[in-house]
């Protein structure tokens, strides 16, 4: 990772992303009740209400008053991956901000930002049905997809971007949003602190037991 710089402005960018995306949410469920009926949230709460013994729909099981009652699992999950995508956007400026310009994988960052919308569709398919998880289980380790990571922390994006299109799939993008505000400004924090690079401060050399200056040998 580059040497630490000033934040305040990428900070704040990313800050008032956040805000207009939360803000314009909101004001459309507010200004337009009825979509609520395609909005991929709340699913979170029919995890936690099902019987652990059972395996019950995330989604509500009430049928739905609307007349596009028949297309509403196909606009949640569209809504659900156009959430994703707009969660994803300030974690790639993250992977930005961050890395260096030589160290920046094009195509990692591409596929970070792309694998939570077909995360989000995968946990739409099988969420109710164990023989179709087991089935795509199957068919993952047929094709035998690959792929290296070049740092170990790419792997915290990947887990990151699994996570989102997971909690997007199962009608829970609430979930989805706090982990993306989490792991962006974790990741930010800790990159401008320089976090574990030295001990150059007298509690960090006291709690690894050693002096500052004291090299490993």
């Amino acid at each position: 990772m580059r040497k630490s710089i000033g934040l305040a402005i990428p900070a704040s960018i990313i800050t008032a992303y956040y805000v207009v995306s939360i803000v314009g949410a909101l004001w459309v469920i507010n200004t337009y009740p009825a979509i609520g009926d395609f909005l991929p949230v709340g699913g979170i709460e029919f995890l936690d209400d099902r019987d652990s013994d059972t395996f019950e729909p995330v989604y509500t099981p009430e049928p739905r008053t609307s007349g596009f009652n028949t297309h509403a699992g196909a606009i949640r999950l569209a809504v659900a991956m156009i959430g994703t995508a707009v969660l994803m956007v300030p974690i790639s400026w993250v992977y930005f901000i961050t890395y260096g310009r030589k160290d920046i994988d094009q195509s990692f960052v591409q596929t970070v930002v792309v694998l939570p919308i077909v995360v989000a569709g995968i946990a739409t398919i099988v969420q109710n049905s164990l023989a179709l998880a087991f089935s795509l289980a199957g068919i993952v380790a047929a094709v035998r997809f690959r792929f290296t990571l070049d740092q170990p922390a790419h792997a915290l994006y990947i887990f990151a971007s699994i996570g989102i299109g997971l909690g997007a799939g199962i009608g829970a993008l609430g979930i989805s949003t706090v982990i993306s505000i989490a792991f962006v400004y974790a990741t930010l924090v800790l990159w401008k602190l320089e976090y574990g690079a030295n001990f150059t401060g007298g509690f960090l050399s006291f709690l690894a037991g050693r002096d500052s200056d004291q090299d490993d040998y």
